[in-house]
Protein backbone atom coordinates (compact mmCIF):
# COMPACT_ATOMS: atom_id res chain seq x y z
CA UNK A 1 0.00 0.00 0.00
CA UNK A 2 1.41 3.14 -0.54
CA UNK A 3 0.44 6.77 1.41
CA UNK A 4 -1.07 9.65 0.33
CA UNK A 5 -1.44 12.92 2.08
CA UNK A 6 -5.22 11.77 2.84
CA UNK A 7 -5.07 8.25 3.27
CA UNK A 8 -3.61 5.11 2.29
CA UNK A 9 -4.32 3.82 -1.42
CA UNK A 10 -5.65 0.31 -1.54
CA UNK A 11 -4.24 -2.06 -4.26
CA UNK A 12 -6.40 -5.17 -4.22
CA UNK A 13 -7.89 -8.13 -5.93
CA UNK A 14 -10.50 -10.03 -4.55
CA UNK A 15 -12.11 -13.86 -5.95
CA UNK A 16 -14.50 -16.07 -5.21
CA UNK A 17 -12.79 -19.21 -3.52
CA UNK A 18 -13.78 -22.50 -5.54
CA UNK A 19 -12.43 -24.88 -2.49
CA UNK A 20 -10.84 -24.53 0.81
CA UNK A 21 -7.36 -24.53 0.09
CA UNK A 22 -5.46 -27.02 2.33
CA UNK A 23 -4.26 -26.02 6.07
CA UNK A 24 -6.46 -23.37 5.78
CA UNK A 25 -8.06 -23.96 9.21
CA UNK A 26 -4.18 -24.40 11.12
CA UNK A 27 -3.82 -20.82 9.85
CA UNK A 28 -3.79 -17.38 11.55
CA UNK A 29 -7.10 -16.13 12.03
CA UNK A 30 -9.11 -13.40 13.57
CA UNK A 31 -13.36 -12.59 14.08
CA UNK A 32 -14.14 -9.66 12.13
CA UNK A 33 -17.54 -7.89 12.55
CA UNK A 34 -17.68 -5.38 10.07
CA UNK A 35 -21.15 -2.47 10.68
CA UNK A 36 -21.27 0.12 7.34
CA UNK A 37 -22.63 3.36 8.23
CA UNK A 38 -25.52 4.46 7.29
CA UNK A 39 -27.17 1.55 7.23
CA UNK A 40 -29.93 3.49 4.86
CA UNK A 41 -27.26 3.82 2.09
CA UNK A 42 -26.56 2.18 -0.62
CA UNK A 43 -23.11 2.67 -1.12
CA UNK A 44 -22.06 3.82 2.95
CA UNK A 45 -18.45 4.73 2.71
CA UNK A 46 -18.00 4.56 6.50
CA UNK A 47 -16.94 0.84 7.93
CA UNK A 48 -16.61 0.46 11.47
CA UNK A 49 -14.52 -2.72 12.39
CA UNK A 50 -13.81 -5.16 15.62
CA UNK A 51 -11.33 -7.41 15.25
CA UNK A 52 -10.68 -9.33 18.62
CA UNK A 53 -9.63 -6.28 20.99
CA UNK A 54 -9.19 -3.61 18.28
CA UNK A 55 -11.48 -1.33 17.33
CA UNK A 56 -11.46 1.40 14.09
CA UNK A 57 -13.44 3.02 11.29
CA UNK A 58 -12.53 3.42 7.75
CA UNK A 59 -13.79 5.02 5.24
CA UNK A 60 -12.71 4.23 1.42
CA UNK A 61 -13.46 6.02 -1.58
CA UNK A 62 -12.36 5.22 -5.47
CA UNK A 63 -9.88 6.77 -6.52
CA UNK A 64 -10.97 6.39 -9.99
CA UNK A 65 -14.90 5.49 -10.34
CA UNK A 66 -13.95 3.11 -13.58
CA UNK A 67 -11.27 1.02 -11.06
CA UNK A 68 -12.73 -0.43 -7.75
CA UNK A 69 -9.39 -2.31 -7.24
CA UNK A 70 -7.78 1.28 -6.79
CA UNK A 71 -9.13 2.99 -3.20
CA UNK A 72 -8.43 5.73 -0.74
CA UNK A 73 -8.47 4.02 2.78
CA UNK A 74 -8.65 6.08 5.87
CA UNK A 75 -8.93 4.84 8.93
CA UNK A 76 -9.40 5.74 12.29
CA UNK A 77 -8.45 3.92 15.84
CA UNK A 78 -10.86 3.72 18.57
CA UNK A 79 -11.37 2.68 21.83
CA UNK A 80 -14.31 0.37 23.04
CA UNK A 81 -16.21 2.37 24.25
CA UNK A 82 -16.08 4.54 20.98
CA UNK A 83 -16.45 1.33 18.97
CA UNK A 84 -19.55 0.47 21.09
CA UNK A 85 -21.23 4.31 21.15
CA UNK A 86 -20.86 4.50 16.69
CA UNK A 87 -22.27 1.10 16.74
CA UNK A 88 -25.52 1.74 18.15
CA UNK A 89 -26.17 4.25 14.87
CA UNK A 90 -28.27 2.95 12.24
CA UNK A 91 -25.32 -0.06 10.35
CA UNK A 92 -25.54 -3.01 8.47
CA UNK A 93 -23.57 -5.85 9.97
CA UNK A 94 -21.29 -8.52 8.66
CA UNK A 95 -19.44 -10.79 10.12
CA UNK A 96 -16.59 -13.43 8.96
CA UNK A 97 -13.39 -15.08 10.04
CA UNK A 98 -10.41 -14.35 8.25
CA UNK A 99 -7.64 -16.66 7.95
CA UNK A 100 -3.86 -15.73 6.71
CA UNK A 101 -3.30 -17.93 3.97
CA UNK A 102 0.34 -18.22 3.07
CA UNK A 103 0.16 -17.99 -1.30
CA UNK A 104 2.76 -17.02 -3.74
CA UNK A 105 5.60 -15.27 -1.38
CA UNK A 106 2.44 -13.11 0.18
CA UNK A 107 -0.53 -13.68 1.89
CA UNK A 108 -4.73 -14.32 0.71
CA UNK A 109 -7.16 -13.20 3.26
CA UNK A 110 -9.29 -15.52 3.15
CA UNK A 111 -12.67 -14.76 4.50
CA UNK A 112 -15.43 -17.40 5.47
CA UNK A 113 -18.76 -15.74 6.47
CA UNK A 114 -21.03 -16.49 9.59
CA UNK A 115 -24.09 -16.33 10.20
CA UNK A 116 -26.66 -15.02 7.06
CA UNK A 117 -24.04 -15.54 4.69
CA UNK A 118 -22.53 -18.78 5.77
CA UNK A 119 -21.19 -20.53 2.92
CA UNK A 120 -19.82 -17.57 1.30
CA UNK A 121 -15.40 -17.48 1.02
CA UNK A 122 -13.84 -14.96 -0.69
CA UNK A 123 -9.82 -14.57 -1.17
CA UNK A 124 -8.23 -10.47 -1.04
CA UNK A 125 -5.08 -10.15 -2.01
CA UNK A 126 -2.95 -6.78 -1.75
CA UNK A 127 -0.55 -5.16 -3.31
CA UNK A 128 2.51 -2.78 -2.66
CA UNK A 129 2.42 -1.83 -6.56
CA UNK A 130 0.24 -1.58 -9.83
CA UNK A 131 2.47 -3.64 -11.61
CA UNK A 132 2.76 -6.20 -9.05
CA UNK A 133 -1.12 -6.32 -9.11
CA UNK A 134 -1.04 -6.58 -12.70
CA UNK A 135 1.32 -9.30 -13.08
CA UNK A 136 -0.38 -11.34 -10.14
CA UNK A 137 -1.40 -15.07 -11.40
CA UNK A 138 -4.92 -16.18 -9.94
CA UNK A 139 -4.35 -19.24 -7.31
CA UNK A 140 -6.15 -22.64 -8.52
CA UNK A 141 -8.23 -22.53 -5.05
CA UNK A 142 -9.53 -19.68 -6.57
CA UNK A 143 -12.87 -19.41 -9.00
CA UNK A 144 -13.25 -15.97 -10.64
CA UNK A 145 -12.07 -12.67 -10.28
CA UNK A 146 -14.42 -10.33 -8.81
CA UNK A 147 -12.76 -7.28 -7.94
CA UNK A 148 -15.01 -5.16 -10.36
CA UNK A 149 -18.10 -6.84 -9.56
CA UNK A 150 -19.79 -4.96 -7.06
CA UNK A 151 -22.35 -7.31 -5.63
CA UNK A 152 -19.63 -9.07 -3.42
CA UNK A 153 -18.27 -5.54 -1.76
CA UNK A 154 -18.57 -5.28 1.74
CA UNK A 155 -21.03 -3.05 1.92
CA UNK A 156 -23.18 -4.69 -0.66
CA UNK A 157 -22.81 -8.01 1.52
CA UNK A 158 -23.61 -6.29 4.53
CA UNK A 159 -27.11 -6.80 5.92
CA UNK A 160 -28.03 -9.64 3.65
CA UNK A 161 -28.54 -13.29 3.25
CA UNK A 162 -26.46 -15.96 1.20
CA UNK A 163 -29.79 -16.33 -0.89
CA UNK A 164 -30.19 -13.09 -1.71
CA UNK A 165 -26.84 -12.99 -3.99
CA UNK A 166 -27.13 -17.01 -5.07
CA UNK A 167 -27.82 -15.35 -8.71
CA UNK A 168 -25.05 -13.26 -8.48
CA UNK A 169 -22.89 -16.47 -7.48
CA UNK A 170 -24.62 -18.96 -10.23
CA UNK A 171 -22.95 -16.63 -12.47
CA UNK A 172 -19.39 -17.66 -11.31
CA UNK A 173 -20.61 -21.47 -10.89
CA UNK A 174 -20.00 -21.05 -7.26
CA UNK A 175 -21.06 -23.94 -4.69
CA UNK A 176 -21.11 -23.14 -1.18
CA UNK A 177 -18.42 -23.76 1.25
CA UNK A 178 -17.98 -24.50 4.55
CA UNK A 179 -14.15 -25.03 6.54
CA UNK A 180 -14.81 -28.26 9.16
Amino acid sequence: MAETISGIVELEKTYLAKYIPSGLEVCRSKEIIDIYIPGSSSHPTLRLRKIADNFEMTKKEPVDENDPAYQIEQTIVLTETEFNEIAKLDGKKLHKIRYLYPCNGGTAEVDVFQGALSGLVVVDFEFDGRAEMDSFKMPDFCLADVTEDLFIAGFKLSGKRYESIEDDLARFGYKKLSVN
